[in-house]
C-alpha cells in the first residue's frame, strides 16, 4: 500500500507522534506495508528507520491503522454526501480537514440518514420560518408570531403545537453544528469535573465498601489519573456509584445559569437575553441534546485514555518480569508449597527437564516435619540440586524455613530462592501443560513451572496468559482485545531481544520470534526431533512452510550453539555476513580467532566498511556482536533476603525495616512482596526522597528494594510501606488523599478555585440575562 494513501499533512503528524522525522517515517511505512516484522525492522533495518526503536514502530502501527481507518470513513462520508448532491467546497474541506473520527462524525450527521424526527416534521409542517422569525424579532410575543402558523391540515392545530416545533427545529440544528459541539466539546474538557456519589442505598450494601472514597467524590477530567477513573466506572458498572461530567458551576446552589448557555448564544449570536423563549430553548438544547452528547463522549474518552495508559503499565511490568534475569542451567528443586495437601517438590535437570518428583507433609496438621527433610535431603545429594525454587503462594514462609534448615544443617550447597507463583496454576491445568506432562498429576505441573521460572523466565513465562501473571492494574476493566494484543507484542519483542536457541527452544517460545507462526513453530520442532538438531541456519529453508521471507524475518533471532557455522551463534544476520568476511579478509583472521576477542576489533573503524548495502549502524551491531556474540541483554541474577523472624501479618510493626521484590508497579505507586503472603504498597510518594512523578521511572517489577513499615490494617490486609531515607519524611499520603476526597467542604473550594475566569460571553450572559432566565423559569 505504501504512503499513497496518506497525505503530506498525515504522515508530518504520525512523525511528531512518534518523535522521528517524515522521511523515516515513510520508509517504515513502506517496510510495514510489505510485510516486515517490528522486530525485524527494529534490529536489522535501523538505517532505512533512523534507529526507531519497538516502541516507536508499535505507536507508529497503531496510529497508522487509525489514520488508514480515518481515511477510509472520509472517503465513505463524502461519496454519501455527494450522491445526494450536498456536498459543497466548504464541506469537502472540513471533512479533509478532520483529525478525529469524532469530528468525522459530527460533519456527516446533518446529511445523515436517520429516522424521522420531530424536527423533521416541524420542517415538513412549514415551521422553520417561524424559527428564523423568533430569532429576528425577539420583541414581539412569541404566541403572536406562531399564530400565524396554525394550519391543521399539517397538523398545527395550536400556537403551543406551532412553537414546540420550532424548538425541536433549533435543538436539531444546535445538536448538528459541527462547530458549535466541537467548541463545547473543548471547552468541557478543559473545565469539566466528573461527579460521583453513592447510588440509593447502596452505601449499605458491605461490597460497596471498595468505593467508599468515591461516594462524594469530584475531580477535573483534565487532571484524573488513570486508575482513579477506572475505578469510578468499575464502580458505576456494579452499580454503587453514578457518574456525572459537567461544568464544577453545577455544584453551587447559587449558580442560577449553567455556563454553558453562554458558550452556545455566543456562538450562535441569537438574542436570547431579549426572548425567554430563546433562552428556554437554548437550555432544552443543552440539557436535553448536548451535554448528554459531550458527556457520554468525553466518559469514553476518559475511559480510552485510562485504558491506554492501564495497558501500557501492564506491558511495561511484563516486559520487566519477562527480562529478569535467568538464574542459569542449574540443577533445580521446586517447592510449590501447601498445608492439607502437602509440598510438591520437583527436581529438573540443567536442559529443565523433570528426573524426580514427591510430595511432602510438613506443615499442619500432618507435621511431618522430620521425615520432610530427609526425603529432600535424599533428592538432593542424589541429583545434586543447587538450586531450590519455592513459589511465594499459601504456606510459602513455612516451607522457606524448611528449606533454610536442610541447606544449613546438611552440608548441601545450593541457593534457595523464593519465586513468584502467578500463574503456575493456569499452567498447570492447561493444554500446554498436558501435551508436555500427559502422565504428570496437575499438582506437580505447578512446581516444575516454578523451577524453570527461576532457570529462565522468559522461556518459562511465554507458556501462561500474560494476562494470568497478574502485573496489571485494572486488567479486567480494559478492552481485552487492545489488552491482548499489546500484551502479545511485549511478549514478542522481549523474546526476539533476547534470541532463541534454535535446537532447545520449544513450539511455545519460537511462535513469538519474529515472523514466526504457530504452525511452522511445530514444524521447527518436528524437522528438530527428526534430522536430530540443526547445524546451520540455512537449514530453515527445509522447514516445511519456511520460506525465503519467513527467513528474512526470523533467522537473525535463531542462534545455533556448537553449529558448522560460528555466527549462526549471534545475533548477526546472515544477510550480513558478507560484511563479516570483508571485515574477516581486513583484519586477516580466521572467525575464531575473532569472534568474543575485543582487543581484534577495537580498531577498527566501522566507516571504512560502509557502502550502499551496509550503513554504519549495521556495522556498529554487527562488530559490537563479535565482541560478544549471543550476549544476554538481561541483567544479573539477584535475589532478595526475607526477614527469618516475619512470616505474617502479625509479625510486621511500623518501623520495621525490610527487604522484599517490586512485584508490580502501578500509576500510583508499587506493591512489594516482603514475605508475609500479602503485598505491600509503597505509595508515589514514598518511593523516594524526591518528588517522583511516574513510578516506573524509579523502580521496575523484579527490582529488590529496602523498604520501612509504615502502617498495617490487618482487617483488610493491607500494608503501608515507604522506600525513603530514615531523613526523610514519611506520610501516608494514600489515606491523607482518601481524607481529601470525602471532604465535601474542601472539595466544592477546589473547584471554586479552579473555575475558569469568566469570558466576556459568560459575563454579559450571567449578567443581564439572569433576570430573563428567572422569569423563563417561572
Amino acid at each position: 500500500m505504501g504512503t499513497q494513501d496518506l497525505t503530506s499533512g498525515q504522515i508530518q503528524q504520525l512523525a511528531t507522534e512518534i518523535a522521528a522525522k517524515t522521511e523515516h517515517v515513510k520508509k517504515t511505512i513502506d517496510l510495514l506495508d510489505a510485510g516486515n516484522t517490528v522486530p525485524f525492522i527494529a534490529r536489522y533495518r535501523k538505517e532505512i528507520t533512523g534507529g526507531l526503536d519497538d516502541g516507536q514502530l508499535r505507536l507508529l502501527d497503531e496510529h497508522l491503522g487509525y489514520m488508514r481507518e480515518l481515511n477510509e470513513r472520509r472517503q465513505t462520508i463524502l461519496k454519501a454526501i455527494d450522491e445526494h448532491g450536498q456536498l459543497t467546497g466548504e464541506l469537502k474541506q472540513q471533512i479533509w480537514a478532520a483529525e478525529t473520527k469524532t469530528r468525522l462524525e459530527d460533519l456527516y450527521l446533518p446529511y445523515k440518514k436517520k429516522r424521522r424526527t420531530k424536527a423533521q416534521m416541524a420542517r415538513e409542517a412549514g415551521l422553520a420560518p417561524l424559527l428564523q422569525q423568533l430569532i429576528e424579532q425577539p420583541g414581539e410575543p412569541p404566541e403572536t408570531l406562531a399564530n400565524a402558523y396554525i394550519n391543521k391540515d399539517k397538523a398545527v392545530d395550536s400556537v403551543e403545537t406551532a412553537l414546540d416545533g420550532a424548538c425541536q427545529i433549533a435543538m436539531e440544528k444546535l445538536a448538528e453544528e459541527a462547530d458549535l459541539v466541537q467548541l463545547l466539546r473543548d471547552w468541557m474538557q478543559q473545565t469539566a469535573v466528573i461527579v460521583s456519589k453513592v447510588q440509593k442505598d447502596a452505601e449499605q450494601n458491605p461490597k460497596a465498601a471498595t468505593f467508599k472514597d468515591y461516594f462524594d467524590f469530584q475531580e477535573a477530567v483534565n487532571k484524573i489519573p488513570s486508575h482513579r477513573m477506572l475505578a469510578l466506572l468499575r464502580g458505576q458498572k456494579a452499580g454503587f456509584l453514578h457518574l456525572n461530567i459537567d461544568h464544577p458551576s453545577i455544584l453551587d446552589e447559587h449558580t442560577e445559569i449553567h455556563p454553558a448557555l453562554g458558550q452556545i448564544i455566543d456562538y450562535t449570536g441569537w438574542p436570547a437575553k431579549e426572548s425567554e423563549w430563546l433562552m428556554r430553548t437554548v437550555e432544552m438544547a443543552w440539557k436535553v441534546k448536548l451535554h448528554l452528547k459531550l458527556s457520554l463522549q468525553l466518559t469514553t474518552e476518559l475511559r480510552q485514555q485510562s485504558e491506554t495508559e492501564a495497558i501500557d503499565i501492564f506491558a511495561r511490568n511484563l516486559k520487566d518480569l519477562l527480562l529478569a534475569a535467568p538464574a542459569g542451567n542449574h540443577v533445580t528443586m521446586g517447592l510449590d508449597p501447601a498445608y492439607r495437601t502437602g509440598v510438591k517438590v520437583v527436581v529438573i535437570d540443567h536442559n529443565g527437564q523433570l528426573i524426580d518428583k514427591a510430595v511432602i507433609y510438613p506443615h499442619k496438621p500432618q507435621q511431618q516435619w522430620d521425615q520432610s527433610l530427609a526425603i529432600l535431603n535424599d533428592l538432593c545429594q542424589k541429583h545434586d540440586v543447587s538450586l531450590v525454587a519455592i513459589g511465594n503462594g499459601t504456606a510459602s514462609r513455612e516451607t522457606d524455613q524448611l528449606a533454610a534448615e536442610l541447606l544449613n544443617n546438611n552440608g548441601i550447597k545450593a541457593q534457595k530462592i523464593m519465586v513468584s507463583e502467578a500463574g503456575a496454576s493456569v499452567y498447570s491445568a492447561s493444554e500446554l501443560a498436558a501435551r508436555e506432562f500427559p502422565d504428570l498429576d496437575v499438582s506437580y505441573r505447578g512446581a516444575v513451572s516454578i523451577a524453570r521460572r527461576l532457570q529462565d523466565p522468559l522461556a518459562e513465562l511465554v507458556k501462561i496468559d500474560p494476562k494470568a501473571i497478574g502485573v496489571g492494574q485494572y486488567q479486567h476493566d480494559v478492552n481485552q482485545s487492545r489488552l491482548s494484543k499489546a500484551l502479545q507484542a511485549t511478549v514478542e519483542d522481549c523474546v526476539n531481544a533476547v534470541g532463541v536457541d534454535l535446537n532447545t527452544a520449544s513450539p511455545d517460545i519460537l511462535k513469538y520470534v519474529a515472523g514466526v507462526s504457530d504452525s511452522v513453530a511445530q514444524n521447527i520442532i518436528d524437522y528438530r526431533s527428526k534430522q536430530g538438531g540443526f547445524t546451520n541456519r540455512q537449514e530453515l529453508l527445509k522447514v516445511p512452510r519456511l520460506g525465503d521471507k519467513m527467513f528474512e524475518q526470523c533467522a537473525g533471532f535463531l542462534r545455533i550453539r556448537g553449529g558448522n557455522q560460528p555466527l549462526d551463534y549471534s545475533a548477526v544476520h546472515p544477510e550480513a555476513y558478507p560484511l563479516v568476511e570483508h571485515i574477516l579478509n581486513h583484519v586477516k583472521q580466521p572467525i575464531e580467532n575473532v569472534m568474543g576477542q575485543v582487543g581484534v576489533l577495537d580498531h577498527i573503524n566501522g566507516q571504512d566498511f560502509a557502502n550502499d548495502q551496509f550503513g554504519i549502524d549495521t556495522i556498529k551491531d554487527v562488530l559490537a556482536e563479535l565482541k560478544k556474540p549471543g550476549r544476554d541483554p538481561r541483567g544479573e541474577f539477584k535475589t532478595a533476603r526475607f526477614d527469618d523472624n516475619v512470616h505474617t501479618l502479625d509479625d510486621l510493626k511500623p518501623g520495621m525495616r525490610l527487604e522484599g521484590v517490586i512485584t508490580n508497579v502501578t500509576a500510583f505507586g508499587a506493591f512489594v512482596d516482603i514475605g508475609v503472603h500479602q503485598d505491600g504498597l509503597v505509595h508515589i510518594s514514598e518511593l523516594a526522597d524526591r518528588f517522583v512523578k511516574d513510578p516506573s521511572d524509579v523502580v521496575k517489577a523484579g527490582d529488590i528494594i529496602q523498604v520501612r513499615v509504615l502502617e498495617l490494617d490487618i482487617p483488610r490486609k493491607r500494608i503501608a510501606l515507604s522506600a525513603k531515607s530514615e531523613q526523610a519524611p514519611s506520610q501516608v499520603s494514600a489515606k491523607k488523599e482518601a481524607g481529601k476526597r470525602v471532604n465535601k467542604a474542601a472539595n466544592k473550594k477546589s473547584a471554586q478555585r479552579n473555575k475558569r475566569p469568566q469570558s466576556q460571553s459568560d459575563s454579559a450572559f450571567s449578567g443581564a440575562m439572569a433576570d430573563a432566565f428567572r422569569k423563563a423559569r417561572k
